[in-house]
């Protein structure tokens, strides 16, 4: 029988890297997303690509609106989203977003009787966010092991991380080897309803550097 597991599915970058390493491991794949109040829809398109494309048991979308509490450039339309590089922590942090994810996909995870949930949050190339760290997932994995039922009686629930080290390159590296097409994924942190970036945003700067440093041609569409 094979493990399953639940996958946070953005329909970026990342997040396709990690449903096919997810798939590669032999995984029964739940994908999860979150419809979370966010600038733009196209991401969503994705990942429903995605998940059909692999094959998914099931992809979940999970409405909630994080829009209500604001803070971040991607659920108050009123923030611009910045084109140029920022110091410190940046406006395009969402609050709480990758806690109150965990914890759905956890709750789900409990329910389906599956054993890791695997989230793409990567501490190299990346724009700060502090719920991308080693330090956070270690700490969530604590939580697991307190906070639920399947913990409490023994069972373990994983959080895998395989991309947390890896270099953006490293990253389409690793997923074109898994055969991965990028040019279905939008990581734009404003993308238009057709998916065409912007080029300009952090997200989009990180991504077009990560296929320079893989040495191969970015099949981002482009506003």
């Amino acid at each position: 029988m094979k493990t399953k597991a639940v996958i946070l599915t953005s329909g970026g970058l990342d997040s396709a890297t990690l449903l096919a390493m997810a798939h590669s491991n032999g995984r029964e794949c739940y994908s999860l997303s979150f419809d979370y109040g966010q600038r733009h829809r196209a991401e969503l398109n994705a990942a429903r690509g995605l998940a059909e494309r692999y094959g998914d048991v099931i992809h979940r979308v999970v409405s909630l609106d994080l829009s209500a509490i604001g803070g971040s450039a991607l659920t108050d339309m009123d923030i611009p989203v910045p084109t140029t590089p920022q110091e410190g922590i940046p406006i395009t942090y969402v609050p709480a977003r990758n806690t109150v994810f965990l914890s759905l996909a956890l709750g789900w995870a409990e329910v389906l009787g599956a054993s890791e949930i695997y989230i793409g949050v990567n501490a190299v190339d990346y724009s700060g966010y502090p719920d991308c760290r080693p330090e956070f997932i270690a700490a969530y994995q604590q939580l697991i092991g307190v906070a639920t039922k399947a913990g409490v009686e023994g069972a373990s629930i994983s959080l895998e991380t395989p991309l947390i080290d890896l270099s953006k390159g490293a990253i389409i590296d690793a997923g074109l080897r898994l055969g991965v097409d990028y040019s279905l994924t939008v990581s734009c942190y404003q993308a238009d309803e057709m998916g065409r970036a912007c080029g300009e945003c952090d997200s989009c700067r990180l991504r077009a550097a990560g296929f320079e440093q893989a040495g191969v041609p970015d099949p981002t569409r482009y506003r």
